[in-house]
């Protein structure tokens, strides 16, 4: 799918003029407010997005596309809370149903990966007290001392509220404990939608949108960086995913600790949610073009693919998304429990071949965009070795 280019948008004289200012303002570098950004949403059709968007996203990464070789952890599917929009978590009633892995059992999960190149280990699951501060530091500890060089990217504030309330400890004393046993970022999930009108609806009883900002502030006042998400095509209106993007805008105005932004889009397969239509492949598109005009304090718009499916996250890359997260290799159930891609899983070639198809130049990267290796001119020998990539230095 091709845009026209924002040159293109510019001599168009069929425009309204409150998208022809939003236009001007995106050639510029300058900022939009929020009610352009609800102008952009309400009015904007997907060519002029596309265009708008492409142009912020080359102009910071040109046709590179980052990915990653990581696998997820996830210590339980039992949850205390129940989201009406969550396919994935079985109530304690039902435990029966899910799963609960001891301190061992995700050790071996993680020594299962001895071999393989990977970079990271991605933990987030359900909450439960058996999976408190005593557990996860030790955890934490466990992984950074068997593998030093493999990344720990763990928990959302979801789980950091609960245990840090559970263990009578502030935040800042609760994160200040996680950085010491060897977390090293956190993932941005949980962030839902941060209006408290439609929080209160699919998540209530989980921390509140200023709780789960005030944990990653506190994060990145302790040096350390994050993502941010956002649940998307639920009950919410689109004034209200207007607003969280201007609150995660305003923070990161604050403390330049998030890396990247990514827009989840809601799946209706197996939940309290299911009578809804889930949205368009253009609402899709629409949705991370907006995303990447507003967010202009981030550096990075990933599309998560197991949620979104291999061709729409293809077709993202012309509208502001930059990485597509990585090879994941079959280790979640979050989404394809939701009706997401099912044995979400690929190779590495696989990852390169999909962002080539559509012009773009495959970087692999670490967790926090340090390149590993460019894969630009790279040739395969199969689907599971490849040959020839040029190391770059960590940046």
């Amino acid at each position: 799918m091709s845009n026209p280019s924002i040159h293109t948008v510019l001599r168009d004289s069929t425009l309204s003029a409150n998208l022809r200012a939003i236009a001007e303002k995106v050639f510029a570098g300058d900022r939009i407010s929020p009610e352009e950004g609800q102008v952009l949403f309400d009015e904007a059709p997907l060519g002029y997005l596309g265009a708008l968007a492409n142009f912020i996203r080359e102009k910071r990464h040109g046709d590179k596309t980052y990915f990653n070789r990581n696998f997820h952890v996830e210590p339980t599917n039992v949850c205390l809370y129940t989201c009406t929009f969550c396919s994935y978590s079985r109530r304690i009633k039902k435990r029966e149903d899910g799963w609960e892995y001891s301190l061992d059992d995700i050790m071996d999960i993680v020594k299962g990966y001895d071999d393989k190149p990977v970079t990271e280990v991605h933990i987030v699951g359900g909450v439960l007290p058996q999976y408190d501060v005593p557990f996860y530091t030790e955890l934490f500890r466990r992984i950074r001392a068997h593998r030093p060089d493999l990344h720990v990217k763990a928990l959302t504030p979801v789980e950091y509220h609960y245990i840090f309330k559970k263990a009578k400890i502030s935040y800042e004393e609760g994160m200040a404990l996680m950085k010491e046993a060897g977390l090293q970022s956190m993932p941005g999930g949980g962030a839902e939608i941060f209006h408290p009108e439609i929080r209160d609806q699919i998540a209530g009883g989980k921390c509140s949108g200023e709780e789960w900002l005030r944990i990653h502030e506190i994060w990145h006042e302790l040096g350390m960086r994050s993502n941010a998400t956002m649940l998307y095509g639920h009950i919410e209106e689109y004034r209200h995913r207007v607003d969280h993007l201007e609150k995660l805008r305003q923070l990161q105005d604050k403390t330049g600790g998030f890396q990247t932004f990514i827009p989840l889009k809601f799946r209706n397969k197996n939940n309290e949610l299911s009578h809804l239509d889930e949205s368009s492949v253009i609402e899709d598109l629409r949705n991370y073009a907006i995303s990447r005009i507003y967010l202009d304090n981030f550096d990075h718009i990933k599309a998560y693919w197991p949620m979104i499916g291999r061709d729409t996250a293809q077709l993202s890359l012309a509208f502001g998304v930059d990485d597509i997260d990585g090879t994941i290799d079959d280790t979640t159930r979050i989404y394809s429990m939701a009706g997401g891609e099912q044995n979400p899983a690929l190779s590495t070639e696989q990852l390169v071949k999909m962002i080539r198809a559509v012009g773009r130049h495959p970087i692999e990267r670490g967790t926090l965009y340090e390149v590993i290796a460019d894969y630009k001119d790279t040739e395969f020998a199969d689907d599971k070795q490849y040959r020839g990539y040029t190391s770059l230095p960590v940046v």
